[in-house]
């Protein structure tokens, strides 16, 4: 999937993303740079029993942004998915949190990307939409 791949390398590239989540009626907004691309779908990870992940549980639309040059807003659906396959392909592409996630991600909460619309804007114009 042509649109998810450069969504993803976007986000490589920008190294910290920020995901907004819904509490209630409260905006929350909080920065990650655990990311994967795995099976044609962009990945995020959570750590478990967090307020992130219990908002996700609640309300699974998100929004993501992030800033490199150009702006990048992604609105998306997070859904769960945990199989140990997933955790072992972030913690084989990120060690450093293999200490606090496991040998297979197992203390973490991997979500991927689901009915994205992702913007590219440039100067607060939008250049470029893709869906995936």
């Amino acid at each position: 999937m042509e649109a998810a791949k450069k969504v993803y390398d976007f986000l490589e590239n920008a190294k910290t993303f920020y995901l907004a989540t819904v509490e209630g009626d409260q905006p929350r907004v909080r920065p990650y740079g655990a990311m994967l691309f795995f099976e044609e779908k962009i990945y995020i990870m959570a750590f478990g029993k967090t307020n992130a992940t219990r908002q996700i549980a609640q309300n699974p639309k998100a929004e993501i942004c992030a800033f490199k040059g150009k702006t990048l807003r992604i609105e998306c659906r997070l859904v769960e998915d945990n199989r140990p396959e997933v955790g072992k392909a972030l913690v084989d592409k990120m060690p450093v949190l293999k200490p606090a996630l496991g040998e297979n991600g197992e203390n973490g909460v991997m979500y991927y990307l689901a009915d994205a619309t992702a913007t590219f804007f440039q100067m607060m114009e939008p250049v470029e939409t893709v869906k995936f």
